[in-house]
């Protein structure tokens, strides 16, 4: 009689096996929350999702929440139960420049990392048919002699894009005025009619139009991020140092999740985000949207982002520069 209950209840627990197996994380929809409007950069974060989600098998759709330069997505996850369906992507804007700016109160140390993404180099550009200058180095030459005369956007001010260019400008003892626009469409156009001579260039842009534009600098040092631009020069061709480098002069993002996820679904996700990114499929779609995968795993986090909060601290420094010489020449 006791041999066949044990039986009984082996056949039970083999029978309940599968049941078991499904209660296992993840049971259902994961969330990436994205900062920004759709786009080239939330097509690539889509493409990484759908690999994360074969891996993991359940769905893995992105949430577009832009708002406040990104922080509101951040504050949208950070306000979600911190139990692994839902993560951040995580931009260098929302989660390193705004809190230096104290527009937002956490550090890149409050969010446990998966692993890195993909960067979009940014550029600076000229006219295409512009013979002014054959190169970076001789429009720097020119800015230094006559300081102040020469325009440029970066679209908004004080933004990412100006801090690099800014810093940059200083480096070659450069003044040039940037020139606010609401949005970086408009600044182009302007450069393309003659009105500004250079102006911030994303990578997505010049895709679009990459006979309109003679790229003069690509402000990564990364070799990706040069054949994104068809091989233009970058800044690791210059041969002097402007405190540039690693991941701190272009966008980027780390996919992350709360500090308190547990660390057996954080494993889970970290092993799935690491197979996905290393797919040939990945890779390719990333690289024909001119983006850059990264490679970098979480152990290297700490490290590689505490360099760019570093450098952007003096990014902004040389905002305050560009300003303090501009006001000079008044």
């Amino acid at each position: 009689m006791f041999t066949s209950l044990k039986k009984a209840t082996a056949v039970a627990l083999i029978t309940l096996c599968p049941l078991v197996a499904k209660a296992e994380y993840p049971e259902r929809t994961i969330e990436l929350v994205y900062p920004w409007s759709s786009g080239a950069a939330m097509s690539i974060s889509q493409i990484l999702a759908e690999a994360m989600s074969d891996e993991l098998g359940v769905a893995m759709p992105v949430i577009s929440t832009p708002g406040a330069a990104g922080t509101k997505a951040f504050l949208t996850a950070m306000n979600r139960p911190a139990d692994g369906y839902t993560m951040i992507d995580g931009y260098v804007a929302p989660l390193v420049l705004q809190p230096l700016l104290g527009n937002a109160d956490w550090t890149f140390k409050d969010f446990t990392p998966l692993h890195s993404a993909f960067s979009n180099a940014f550029s600076i550009a000229i006219r295409k048919d512009n013979d002014r200058w054959a190169n970076f180095e001789e429009m720097m030459a020119y800015a230094k002699e006559h300081p102040g005369d020469l325009r440029y956007s970066s679209g908004s001010r004080n933004n990412l894009p100006h801090m690099v260019i800014a810093k940059t400008l200083q480096g070659f003892g450069a003044v040039a005025q940037n020139i606010p626009y609401n949005t970086d469409t408009d600044a182009l156009s302007d450069l393309r009619a003659g009105v500004l001579d250079f102006a911030f260039l994303g990578v997505g842009e010049y895709h679009k139009m990459p006979d309109a534009y003679k790229v003069i600098l690509v402000l990564s040092d990364l070799e990706g991020a040069k054949q994104s631009f068809d091989g233009a020069p970058s800044i690791a061709d210059l041969g002097i140092d402007l405190g540039l480098s690693g991941l701190a002069p272009m966008g980027w993002n780390w996919w992350l999740v709360h500090s308190d996820t547990p660390p057996e679904r954080v494993e889970v996700l970290r092993k799935a985000m690491a197979t996905a990114m290393a797919r040939d499929d990945v890779q390719q779609g990333i690289k024909r949207l001119g983006f850059v995968p990264l490679q970098w795993d979480w152990d290297q986090y700490d490290e590689i982002v505490s360099k760019v909060h570093d450098q952007l601290g003096e990014m902004g420094n040389a905002l305050k520069w560009e300003e303090e010489q501009l006001s000079k020449l008044k």
